[in-house]
């Protein structure tokens, strides 16, 4: 019996970002230089798959400093983390790494910034989420306000609404944060921004590749793990640009195929810190079911590298 068609467009750029690839060589370089075990507190990126193969080379994954040894080192995950983290880990005179993306470090810098010229600071963003904790954690309680949408923008209170900043998580949807930015900037028209949008490259080029795509596919998945911000925006995109079904799968194993019912143009991307590996094994379990065709969609072509910490480098 010969198997049913099915087209897949796969949506480029996908998968794993320069400040992805960056945290995961820190944790890789660091086992090469100083031996099994090192420490990293909070997953690394948010995918599963690469925390688990980076535990089979000797890293160990905990949730606070408080839970790594005496005299081994200890990396910080690449959301980037409050300023009490890295303090802590001095007073107890531990060796620790860095890996937070520079994009995310760039925001930690602006929210500095203008809290040293006296605005009060909104952010945008995702209460709960390492990024958002760790931002919040660069300045003294109460300096940062968070808002969730556009309608937090109409109950915030303020000290002085012509005093005030915003700055955003960088791995938010572009056309949701655009609405609460204008919120913000309809109810304080002197609000001060960054000179360059918060959200990161790799997430606006992963959303313009969906949208390129969303509207031609009758269904499409989303490779990335729950926790994951920019994963889980992916899927808010495709069903916003058009697509009928979109849902977030974790690997080819966490499929149910009665999703694809009726299906003959499926989409598949990848969050920022998924493998492509986790794209071929979806692809692969696709072929074992239907007659294949693939047909890349790329939007643009990324190059953007960013140098490891210098206690790293040969």
């Amino acid at each position: 019996m010969s198997k049913p068609a099915l087209k897949l467009l796969l949506a480029g750029p996908r998968g794993f970002c320069a400040g992805v690839d960056r945290a995961i060589q820190i944790v890789e370089r660091a086992l090469d230089l100083y031996g099994a075990p090192v420490y990293v507190r909070h997953e690394i990126v948010h995918n599963r798959h690469v925390v688990e193969e980076l535990e089979k080379k000797g890293a160990v994954f905990v949730e606070e400093v408080a839970e790594v040894p005496d005299g081994v080192p200890v990396i910080f995950s690449a959301h980037g983390v409050p300023k009490s983290v890295p303090a802590e880990a001095e007073d107890r005179g531990l060796l620790y790494l860095d890996a937070t993306c520079p994009l995310v470090s760039k925001v930690h810098r602006e929210a500095e910034r203008h809290f040293s010229k006296g605005y009060q600071i909104v952010l945008v963003g995702h209460d709960g989420h390492p990024e958002v904790v760790g931002t919040m954690g660069q300045l003294p309680k109460g300096a940062v306000l968070l808002v969730e949408s556009a309608a937090d923008v109409d109950a915030l209170v303020v000290v002085d609404p012509e005093n005030l900043a915003y700055i955003t998580q960088t791995t938010l949807s572009v056309d949701d944060t655009a609405d609460i930015v204008a919120a913000l900037k309809r109810r304080f028209p002197t609000i001060h921004g960054p000179k360059k949008d918060d959200i990161c490259y790799a997430t606006t080029n992963r959303q313009m590749a969906v949208k390129a795509i969303a509207a031609r596919c009758d269904a499409l998945f989303v490779i990335g793990a729950p926790n994951s911000s920019n994963s889980r925006r992916l899927v808010d995109v495709a069903l916003q640009s058009g697509c009928p079904r979109a849902t977030l799968i974790r690997n080819a194993a966490q499929i149910d195929w009665r999703f694809l019912d009726g299906v003959a143009r499926l989409g598949i991307t990848a969050g920022a810190s998924a493998p492509e590996a986790l794209v071929e094994e979806v692809v692969a379990a696709c072929r074992a079911r239907y007659a294949v065709s693939l047909e890349e969609v790329t939007v643009v072509e990324e190059n953007v590298t960013f140098n490891l910490p210098r206690a790293l480098v040969a």
